[in-house]
């Protein structure tokens, strides 16, 4: 009996041990980071603030720099984490790599994922390869935190699906010039929230000298993108009837995927601006949208 006693003593010390050693190496571990960038809202948010336009043409900006310098930045607010890579995020006419996405790519560290850019110059699906990758990244335990520069309320369910492997996502936004760039249900999810501003992007982004770019892009009024929700929401009704608006009602202030898609989309093209990194003018859209549809109820 003794003998037994003491061989199972002998093995609760050893387990012991062996735990003991595990708890060593895991506390040696460091935590990981990610960081992930949405270059349409990178560019559009950037260029306005440095160089007074979104139009991609009329400036460039040094990306391996500005990747370097966030980077480092983030050394620094993660300060006990490893860097996992940059991810950035862009869009490209059948997913095909265009000179400028094939040098980021070949930059260390970095991994570049195409959306699709359609006719109007527009991204189509990398809210959706975002999502996939955070919520991969975070399930497989990659990553225990997040570095996220985007704006766009889209990639809420990107962030909440992090969370719920237990990462913490912290989002990483660009001044803007007036109001907000970001949406608001975004800012409400993440787990922390930082604004680099103009002094931070200066250095790397730059108005090219070309007279056809000399003049900036006009923004238009807030009243005059509601004016064109609202425009837009009466050809959405003649069109789908009011069966699907009473379908459509209860999910207010919130629109199905597709249908504020469809609305960004046309909103564009009669405005012939782009409404990315925005917030605040999608919001005025989405705004006259639902106000023409309650008047019709």
């Amino acid at each position: 009996m003794n003998d037994d006693l003491q061989a199972l003593g002998a093995r609760i010390d050893h387990t012991n041990e062996l735990l003991q050693r595990m708890l060593a190496e895991v506390a040696k571990t460091p935590s990981t980071h990610a960081i992930f960038v949405d270059a349409g809202y990178l560019y559009a948010a950037a260029g306005r603030l440095v160089a007074g336009t979104e139009d991609r043409r009329a400036f460039d900006i040094d990306t391996e720099g500005l990747i370097e310098a966030l980077i480092d930045r983030a050394r620094t607010i993660f300060a006990d984490s490893r860097l996992l890579r940059v991810y950035w995020y862009d869009g490209a006419r059948r997913r095909i790599h265009t000179a400028e996405q094939q040098s980021i790519a070949e930059l260390p560290d970095v991994k570049v994922r195409l959306g699709n850019l359609n006719a109007n110059n527009q991204q189509k699906g990398v809210d959706s390869l975002i999502r996939s990758d955070l919520e991969s990244l975070a399930r497989h335990r990659a990553i225990s935190d997040a570095a996220l520069l985007g704006g766009d309320e889209d990639l809420v369910s990107a962030v909440e699906a992090a969370q719920g492997y237990g990462a913490r996502v912290h989002l990483w936004g660009i001044e803007a010039p007036e109001g907000r760039n970001q949406a608001e249900p975004l800012l409400w999810e993440v787990d922390s929230q930082r604004v680099f501003d103009l002094d931070f992007f200066k250095p790397y982004v730059a108005r090219r000298t070309s007279a056809a770019y000399e003049a900036s892009v006009t923004r238009p009024a807030r009243e005059d993108v509601r004016f064109v929700g609202a425009q837009i929401a009466a050809k959405w009704l003649a069109a789908r009837g009011r069966d699907a608006l009473v379908e459509l009602l209860p999910g207010h202030p919130y629109l199905p995927g597709s249908v504020d898609q469809d609305l960004l989309v046309e909103a564009e093209g009669l405005l012939q601006y782009s409404l990315r990194g925005q917030a605040d003018l999608r919001r005025a859209l989405r705004d006259g949208f639902w106000e023409h549809l309650q008047t019709q109820y």
